[in-house]
């Protein structure tokens, strides 16, 4: 894993926006732009990604902490300049306030055994004999771990937002498909007319050639007409 992976999940996971993000750098005494977050959050091939430093993913992680555990007076926690996967759990583990069996329990539920003696080697400093490294396996399914408890969904507000865009759009549609009054005449009967016009005049005019008699004439009288 990469320190934009990190960035990523977290974002995603508490649903920081921009104005929340540079919030948490400035917590930590790191000022950054709008256009840098996002460069760190584009995906790796992309034209516009910058990769994310480790002394910016520690500031960030830093600031992280002060936002769930409240931020201490006096002078803030130096970011390191180099960061590995085992700074990178620990602060996690701090920033949630986790204790060892809760963090072995979040990562058992999705799947991924850790043993305590494990978990306190990662702690552990360098030069230290148990130091074991934190590998980026234990480091994803952690970030996974932590999105399935702690996933903050988008707000009511956003949502209810969303559904009035949606019904909106929907009755713009529907205006639009009633024709206007103010439409050009098409010459035709249209499909949804409720009455067709009839010429009333047309109308009487049949109505009196059916009252009307047929001349009939008998057989004597055409024979009459011939004799003549």
């Amino acid at each position: 894993m990469n320190n934009n992976d990190v960035l990523r999940r977290l974002r995603y996971t508490f649903n920081f926006n921009d104005k929340q993000m540079m919030a948490l750098f400035a917590s930590a005494n790191m000022a950054v732009s709008r256009e840098q977050i996002s460069q760190w959050l584009k995906k790796d091939n992309d034209i516009d990604f910058v990769a994310c430093s480790d002394v910016e993913l520690a500031s960030f992680l830093n600031g992280f902490i002060n936002e769930k555990r409240g931020k201490k007076e006096g002078p803030q926690a130096i970011a390191e300049k180099r960061l590995t996967n085992n700074i990178i759990l620990t602060k996690l583990k701090i920033a949630l306030n986790l204790k060892a069996e809760e963090l072995i329990a979040l990562l058992d539920s999705v799947d991924f055994r850790l043993s305590k003696p494990e978990l306190t080697a990662f702690a552990r400093k360098p030069e230290h004999k148990n130091y074991r490294i934190c590998k980026d396996q234990v480091l994803r399914n952690l970030l996974q771990a932590i999105d399935k408890k702690y996933h903050v969904a988008r707000t009511a507000k956003i949502i209810k937002d969303d559904s009035n865009k949606k019904a909106f759009s929907h009755k713009n549609t529907v205006k639009k498909s009633v024709k206007s009054k103010d439409e050009p005449r098409i010459d035709g009967a249209r499909p949804n007319a409720s009455a067709i016009y009839v010429n009333p005049k047309s109308e009487k005019e049949a109505k009196d050639n059916a009252r009307r008699k047929t001349l009939k004439l008998r057989p004597e009288d055409i024979y009459k007409q011939s004799d003549k």
